[in-house]
């Protein structure tokens, strides 16, 4: 049926080793959430009394005060952002630029202003807020947010995630200190993050989760919070949350996963190392590069193959990018580091017929270009 699919639209098969991301449709969805998803496509149900009763129904399974599923984890942002800007003024739903209301400065760290496939700036201004940036491209602490907070100061935005600067940064908790001793609300963005309690229990207000990630859903968003801050970004849906709106069989999906996930978790750091190991050895076997197990550089408990092209290649990394994208079976990898002669492979969802494919590939690569 799958091979159907891409012969039917004249699509490539795609080896995903660059980790759970938007341009591949970032995680394979567990069967049971399938089920809820189709069970949701065909039944009908009273859609805010479905987006209720699923945020509660979560809500208790998490051990939290209140949760919402949303279409993304950008529409979190701009939803989360135009609620508290709002504060539950229906006024504002409607007219979200409306000049009635002044406070809505959004105080971002700097080096947390990145583009992850859109920006966070532009995510805050679509939420009606104004990005103010604290800090500077390589530091921004405690101080440099508090010194950037005025009388039109409407939150605090903090990014948790490996497209941001990591270095000389303030944690998520001195983050909460300062909002919270100027009575404003904190925003963690920490889409690609597993533990769903964590950044609460450090201080966050509002905590905002992709579903496709760590989750294993379909393409959605978990908001957890404070359960006044859930109703207002509930109150978007008359606002700039009815462009982004999610259907049944999504809400449905993402419960589904969520319930499987606080049941199983994710695969463990120690079985990621197991099956990184033999995929290591094999890769060591190709000429020209070098390969090691290395660990997420955000801290999360994420393990993947490290790859030092030599100077000895005939390609360099980035050509070697290029090459591995080529053909019937594109392999899609983590390129970031790139320009620094390193491949990195993610293979949360790479099995191992498909390690072996990825090796073998590579020795033809490098092999022809010899």
């Amino acid at each position: 049926m799958m091979q159907s699919i891409y012969e039917k639209y004249n699509l490539k098969k795609v080896i995903n080793a660059s980790g759970k991301m938007t341009i591949l449709g970032v995680s394979r969805v567990p069967e049971v959430v399938l089920t809820a998803q189709k069970f949701g496509g065909e039944h009908f149900f009273e859609m805010s009394e479905l987006l209720i009763q699923t945020g509660k129904y979560m809500a208790d399974l998490i051990g939290v005060e209140g949760t919402i599923v949303v279409s993304s984890a950008s529409a979190g942002i701009a939803q989360s952002v135009a609620a508290l800007i709002g504060k539950g003024s229906v006024y504002h739903a409607y007219h979200p630029f409306t000049s009635r209301i002044k406070q809505r400065e959004i105080i971002l760290p700097k080096g947390h202003n990145v583009d992850y496939g859109t920006s966070v700036e532009l995510m805050v201004e679509l939420g009606s807020g104004q990005v103010k940036e604290a800090g500077y491209a390589n530091m921004c602490s405690p101080k440099h947010i508090e010194m950037m907070i005025t009388e039109e100061t409407a939150a605090i935005l903090y990014i948790k995630s490996h497209h941001t600067v990591q270095k000389s940064m303030l944690t998520i908790e001195e983050a909460a200190e300062v909002a919270h001793r100027h009575q404003l609300p904190l925003i963690v963005d920490a889409a690609a993050e597993e533990d769903l309690k964590k950044y609460l229990s450090a201080g966050a207000d509002l905590v905002i989760y992709s579903g496709a990630k760590a989750l294993e859903g379909p393409s959605s968003s978990l908001v957890v919070g404070k359960a006044q801050f859930i109703e207002w970004i509930r109150l978007q849906g008359k606002g700039i949350g009815r462009a982004m709106k999610i259907g049944k069989e999504n809400i449905l999906g993402l419960t589904s996963a969520v319930e499987l996930f606080l049941k199983e978790g994710s695969e463990s750091s120690q079985k990621m190392k197991t099956r990184l190991t033999p995929f290591i050895a094999a890769l060591n076997t190709v000429d020209c590069l070098t390969a090691s197990i290395e660990q997420d550089a955000a801290g999360r408990e994420i393990y993947r193959a490290k790859v030092v092209i030599e100077s000895t290649s005939p390609l360099t990394a980035k050509e070697v990018i290029v090459e591995l994208k080529k053909g019937d079976l594109a392999i899609y990898t983590r390129e970031y580091r790139a320009n620094n002669g390193i491949i990195e492979f993610d293979i949360r969802a790479v099995n191992q017929i498909e390690m072996d494919k990825i090796v073998q590939r590579l020795k033809e690569i490098l092999f022809q270009k010899k």
